[in-house]
């Protein structure tokens, strides 16, 4: 454990792709870095310990849900989040913003009491204001903070992204002067304004004056195309702080860690590996690939000859097809460690790739493959 403030070091560059390191009191990351989603203290069918022997640096769990259950006085009782699940990586807290699109119904905005929420659960009435979120986020000891923010829906409508981005700006600022200071934990600034370029520009000008630690893009993978993603950061990257982090929030898929490391992003979250990995699906270098599909059943090879992690390679697409199809667990821990092992050793390349200056022939030798 570090004793150190949270810092960012930028160590190099292969033109827009950045190699760095992020500095927290539990731990170094290096960047950049995918963090698998552990959304109720636990990411789903993986122990912390497998975890850490994928390579995985940092996780990340979620402040509305664990609000909700376990509550927060249970997690505050035994010390907080990392003492609850057992875990001693670094963990950052989304603010509850991404619940306000995605439990829409459940949801209502008032820009200055914040998101009032019915309860998805039991339909119980709570406000989720910018000043409570960030209060939960300390109470449970994480590591990096996620400012409260209205993440809008896609939509064309350039009004309800800039009404939005009023409501997400007033409460960026609220959540920095609850955050306070404290040295040895990072607050992170969203950076919203839908597809719309003088919007994004917008918020991003707005957010930096409030100075963060780190900015993160939100509001995208809500829908949007890869194209229009990308697109969005062409647009945006270049103007963010060049020694602060930069966290695209919510992605995803390899092609899309791939194109947004090209274009300067350093972090990374999405539930897809382990999404995939309880519907039967296996990311390989050489492609996704269905476990379900009647093909399996007599392949006795393993998903990755090559990996080794915890003799994995010693299972065959046969017994994993039989497992799926038999609706036995034990399918969905070994394509979920398997995808989160792809994802991490995907990122481990990509660092070699940096430091090394052929990031662009890695880049045109694997997007059209994974």
């Amino acid at each position: 454990m570090s004793s150190e403030k949270f810092s960012f070091s930028l160590l190099k560059e292969d033109h827009q792709a950045r190699l760095g390191k992020i500095n927290t009191y539990r731990g170094k990351i290096d960047t950049p870095t995918f963090m698998p989603v552990g959304t109720q203290a636990t990411v789903k069918s993986v122990f912390i310990d497998d975890l850490i022997m994928t390579g995985s640096q940092i996780i990340l769990s979620n402040t509305y849900h664990l609000m909700i259950r376990p509550g927060v006085e249970r997690i505050k009782r035994v010390g907080g989040l990392h003492e609850f699940m057992n875990c001693n990586l670094p963990i950052l807290t989304d603010s509850g913003g991404f619940q306000i699109m995605s439990l829409s119904k459940f949801v209502k905005i008032d820009k200055k009491k914040g998101a009032i929420f019915n309860s998805h659960i039991d339909g119980k009435k709570f406000i989720l204001s910018p000043e409570e979120s960030i209060k939960i986020q300390k109470d449970i000891d994480s590591d990096i903070i996620m400012v409260l923010d209205e993440c809008p829906k896609l939509t064309n409508d350039k009004n309800i992204i800039n009404k939005s981005l009023d409501v997400s700006i007033d409460w960026a600022k609220r959540s920095k002067i609850e955050f306070g200071d404290n040295p040895k934990k990072a607050i992170f600034g969203i950076i919203q304004g839908g597809i719309f370029k003088d919007l994004r520009m917008e918020s991003l000008e707005k957010t930096k004056e409030i100075d963060f630690d780190g900015y993160a893009l939100g509001g995208l993978a809500v829908g949007e195309t890869q194209k229009q993603m990308f697109k969005v950061l062409d647009d945006i990257v270049p103007s963010m702080p060049k020694n602060k982090p930069r966290y695209l929030m919510g992605v995803g898929t390899p092609k899309d860690l791939l194109g947004a490391v090209k274009r300067g992003i350093d972090m990374f979250d999405c539930v897809i590996p382990t999404r995939a990995g309880r519907t039967g699906l296996a990311y390989t270098w050489q492609g996704k690939i269905n476990l379900r599909n009647s093909k399996y059943q007599k392949d006795d090879t393993p998903i990755d000859q090559d990996l080794k992690i915890k003799n994995l390679n010693k299972y065959s697409k046969s017994y994993i097809n039989h497992l799926i199809n038999s609706n036995e667990i034990l399918a969905s821990m070994l394509l979920t460690f398997n995808n989160i092992c792809f994802y991490q050793e995907l990122m481990n390349k990509i660092r070699e790739n940096i430091k090394n200056n052929t990031f662009d022939e890695f880049y045109n030798k694997y997007i059209g493959i994974i």
